[in-house]
């Protein structure tokens, strides 16, 4: 099998949104192996925005935060238990935790609300890019799922030093509009590349030595869906790592449409230490 048929597309993460519903407020999904042997913390928040979306009523997500507490098989299935923490007429605040068997991986508190019209309307604006044409494509892990770099940047080279800054444009080869897919796979691209931003300034430090003598990982990720929004077009994700120290950094995003529209902001917590017997920072 060849290496581009070996990796997974966007089909298959389609299928891993996917959910099977196991009983009163529990569902199950299969996992999808894109970081190694584990589960993904992105496919966990993007399932525990199918299942909350499922659950609410016809009312939609506002916010996701989520917490990982341990990794996962990514050849298992993964359990997700509904908890409506509340439910109104215009707003429910569900959480979902994720498991396998006995083990707890990850847990996400959401914010729903109906659709409301505007009172008063202001954004962000979009931060210069040339758009996506003029980016530099990148390799995806994903078959059906485009990256673009703005600017000369390398996550992984340890000797090329910037600002904590990164802008990409992503797009996903499906013309899938629902709003909880398209929410899951906006959250699907926004998870990998805030550790990376948080080494650019350092001279010697890069993605490259994630997992080798740096041990890395996502500690909390955090989502607000202001606007709505079609995967299949492209996104601009314009992150800054605002704090890193202490064996933690911390990153805020903002995505916008290709016309300028603010629809999402994120922030990240993650840990970067020196990995057991490595030779640290």
């Amino acid at each position: 099998m060849s290496e581009t048929a070996a990796r997974p597309t966007v089909d298959d993460v389609l299928r891993v949104l996917q959910l099977e519903k196991a009983g009163e407020g529990r569902y199950e999904g299969q996992c999808l192996a894109t970081e190694g042997p584990v589960v993904a913390g992105a496919q966990m928040i993007a399932q525990a925005i199918v299942a909350a979306t499922a659950e609410a009523g016809g009312k939609r997500v506002t916010s996701v935060h989520s917490t990982f507490a341990r990794t996962g098989r990514a050849d298992q299935p993964v359990a997700l238990e509904v908890d409506r923490f509340h439910e109104g007429r215009s707003l429910a605040s569900i959480t979902v935790t994720v498991s396998q068997g006995e083990r707890k991986l990850a847990r996400s508190l959401l914010l729903l609300g109906a659709d409301e019209a505007d009172v008063i309307r202001h954004d962000s604006e979009p931060p210069v890019s040339g758009g996506p044409d003029a980016a530099a494509a990148q390799d995806s892990y994903l078959v059906g799922h485009e990256q673009r770099t703005v600017g000369e940047v390398d996550l992984f080279d340890p000797a090329l030093v910037g600002p904590a800054e990164l802008q990409y444009w992503s797009r996903w080869a499906t013309d899938r509009t629902e709003r909880d897919v398209s929410q899951a796979l906006l959250t699907w691209a926004s998870t990998n590349s805030f550790i990376g931003t948080a080494m650019r300034p350092h001279e010697g430090v890069g993605l490259s030595r994630a997992h080798r003598d740096l041990s890395t990982g996502v500690l909390s990720h955090a989502l607000f869906f202001h606007d709505d929004v079609a995967a299949g077009e492209w996104l601009l994700y314009s992150l800054r790592s605002t704090f890193t120290g202490g064996g933690r950094a911390f990153g805020v995003g903002e995505v916008f449409t290709e016309d300028g529209r603010l629809v999402a902001t994120c922030t990240q917590e993650s840990m970067i230490r020196p990995m057991s017997g490595g030779s640290g920072l």
